[in-house]
């Protein structure tokens, strides 16, 4: 299965409203911090984005204001085209003033997370992280677990964005493998005695399998640049994310293979 995803930073975010929705606008209004608004405009905007370049929609700011990204009773982002329900499914996240968009047919679950590379307390994998993913942050060395931990966390969250819980479960719940040699040095093992990694996917993206109570399995993608990792998980077996970055309406469609989406 393919999957589509697009990154954008509050620069790119129109300072006008009129891209959003009627209901989208008085959900903005109502809401009182300024880091909170200006989080929510970046994720719209980014979703919006990514869907006009994925369904061949105009994407003037006044047609943006047809999509719109409407919250479920599970907390999950759904999509709807002049009121009616969207064949597709789609996740969001934001962190550091960027905000990333992957989006699927509606069939499969999805999840992507975002999160910035930086040093956590101690006791962060005790308490967030399962056995096994404690041994592998332990055998790493030190300067390089910043990443691993980062990424560890950020696999749990997209596994439990495509369960449509979130956190409301447990992290322990879900267990993330990594399955190719991470570009990471092994404490005690000399760098020429590393395995070498496979190369990876187009733009970075390399797989990992996220486990769930120990029986269903997600396939999922990681990638690491400007010290922020994302990651985006599925229940169906997936390949390695296509960016929508270059995308365009006058160009054959960057969901050609996405086959409900045409």
């Amino acid at each position: 299965m393919d999957v589509y995803w697009l990154e954008q930073n509050e620069a790119d975010v129109a300072a006008e409203n009129q891209w959003l929705s009627e209901g989208e606008s008085l959900c903005l209004t109502g809401m009182r911090f300024l880091k909170r608004r200006t989080d929510w405009r970046l994720g719209r905007w980014t979703a919006k984005r990514a869907l006009a370049a994925c369904l061949h929609l105009p994407a003037g700011l006044p047609a943006l204001a047809n999509i719109e990204i409407r919250t479920a009773p599970s907390g999950a982002p759904e999509v709807f085209l002049l009121n009616h329900s969207a064949p597709v499914t789609i996740s969001l996240s934001h962190c550091a003033g960027m905000a990333t968009c992957a989006v699927a047919p509606s069939v499969t679950s999805l999840g992507c997370d975002l999160e910035t590379v930086e040093p956590r307390i101690a006791t962060f994998a005790a308490d967030y992280f399962t056995s096994n993913e404690q041994a592998l942050v332990e055998r790493a060395i030190a300067e390089d677990q910043p990443l691993l931990v980062t990424l560890l966390w950020s696999s749990k969250e997209s596994a439990l964005k495509a369960l449509n819980a979130g956190l409301r479960l447990d992290t322990n719940s879900v267990e993330v493998s990594l399955l190719d040699a991470l570009p990471l040095q092994v404490e005690g093992t000399p760098p020429q005695a590393n395995p070498v990694a496979p190369a990876a996917a187009p733009e970075g993206w390399r797989p990992l399998q996220v486990r769930y109570s120990g029986s269903q399995v997600f396939c999922g993608w990681w990638r690491h640049a400007n010290h922020l990792v994302r990651t985006v998980v599925s229940a169906e077996p997936l390949r390695s994310p296509i960016s929508l970055l270059h995308s365009s309406q006058d160009s054959p469609s960057a969901l050609s293979s996405l086959t409900v989406c045409s």
